[in-house]
């Protein structure tokens, strides 16, 4: 199944779903075949959009259990009974199918390693550093660019105004550009274009901005990363992904400001970024031992270094006196129902878990975390429609809010 918008539908195509009109009449049922006067119908009553039936071309039985059997591999740490998850599951099967269907292979297993790097040395061996002396010893190297520190100051200042926050943010014409190119991607979707970040501030928010370009700033501090260490477009594409996902299941909720989840889910493993660069040849091994396993990398890491990149973070983050409230958000996303305000992490713990799904039909390398069932039911969403349509707008908007990025 897939959702289609109005301009993408064509006869021929055959309904998923009853479809009905915004009044809750039904137009046409499910298992219709579209046909020109559907479609004029259609146009007619302002629809916008319907579920159809994917069309995955002549798979064989064979392929369609190599398919199965490599989507079910990572789902282990799921709870196979559980509806969400099941729906999910069955989600990312139909993607993965119609991806095969499209000319892409399954990965063989060799695609699963990560590359030789004996060698690197670590700077921390194994019970030689703890998370806080790791993090402690990254920040005492370099310091962050001074913009960093201005714009934190800005978010801790509550009477700061609209035309200091522009101010501050224009005086970094990298940051600012980088900030004018996504507020004007599909991520807010105004209907004309910014082109400064006074107007940028007066749409999108004062204090959300702050807390975008704040992340943005955070991003710039890890350019470093050995390229044969990790494939860093792919962690930053699984990063995005999930700061999209959160932002889209913290508009589901009331009162939160989804910019600040975008940042958190964005910067949700940026504990493992200080392994990459203190503890490379420890951070490989606990990859070769995710994927080999399949079992999922977290639990891989507190096997090999005895801690994760929570445990990482928590400390980083302290030390970089970044904003509490963002902390609590990334340092508790892997078990959000042990903080107090446990719907902040839960929305991204969700949403991690929905950006290793979505890329499994990518050519994802490790198993889903697991989804916390109290953490689903705490958001009161229903995994159909949302899974479509959050989907549509993830593959709506992924690459252009790469390119803002990189």
């Amino acid at each position: 199944m897939g959702i289609k918008r109005l301009e993408e539908l064509a006869a021929g195509m055959v309904l998923a779903s009853d479809l009905k009109a915004e009044d809750g009449r039904l137009l046409f049922k499910s298992g219709t075949e579209l046909e020109d006067r559907h479609l004029e119908l259609l146009r007619r009553v302002g629809a916008t959009q319907a579920e159809v039936e994917e069309d995955l071309g002549p798979l064989d039985e064979e392929t369609l259990r190599d398919i199965e059997d490599y989507v079910r591999d990572f789902f282990l740490y799921v709870n196979p009974d559980f509806p969400p998850a099941v729906e999910l599951f069955h989600f990312v099967l139909e993607l993965t199918a119609k991806a095969v269907a499209s000319g892409w292979e399954l990965p063989d297993a060799n695609t699963r390693r990560a590359a030789n790097v004996e060698h690197m040395e670590d700077i921390f061996l194994k019970g030689m550093g703890s998370p806080e002396v790791i993090a402690s010893h990254e920040t005492e190297l370099t310091s962050f660019p001074d913009i960093y520190f201005r714009i934190r100051e800005i978010l801790q200042d509550e009477s700061a105004s609209s035309e200091k926050i522009a101010q501050v943010v224009s005086t970094d014409m990298s940051l600012a550009a980088k900030l004018i190119k996504l507020v004007n991607s599909p991520l807010y979707g105004f209907p004309q274009s910014i082109d400064s970040i006074s107007r940028a501030v007066t749409l999108v928010g004062a204090k959300e901005l702050s807390t975008l370009a704040l992340g943005i700033s955070a991003i710039n501090y890890f350019k470093d990363i050995p390229p044969e260490l990790v494939d860093m477009g792919t962690f930053w594409r699984h990063s995005i992904t999930c700061g999209v996902f959160s932002k889209i299941l913290a508009g589901t909720q009331t009162g939160l400001s989804t910019e600040r989840f975008f940042i958190a889910g964005l910067l949700h493993d940026v504990g493992r970024l200080i392994m990459f660069k203190k503890l490379p040849y420890a951070s490989t091994e606990a990859m070769l031992f995710a994927r080999e396993n399949s079992i999922p990398l977290v639990e891989a890491e507190n096997s090999i270094m005895d801690f994760n990149h929570t445990d990482i973070s928590k400390a980083l983050l302290a030390a970089w006196q970044f904003p509490q409230s963002l902390s609590d958000i990334i340092n508790f996303h892997h078990n959000p129902m042990e903080f107090a305000n446990s719907l902040e992490p839960a929305i991204v713990h969700i949403a991690d878990n929905l950006a290793n799904a979505m890329a499994i039909s990518e050519g994802g390398m490790y198993v889903l975390p697991g989804i916390d069932e109290a953490a689903w039911e705490l958001l009161g969403i229903a995994p159909s429609p949302f899974l479509e349509e959050a989907a549509l707008q993830y593959q709506e908007q992924i690459d252009t809010i790469m390119s803002a990025f990189f």
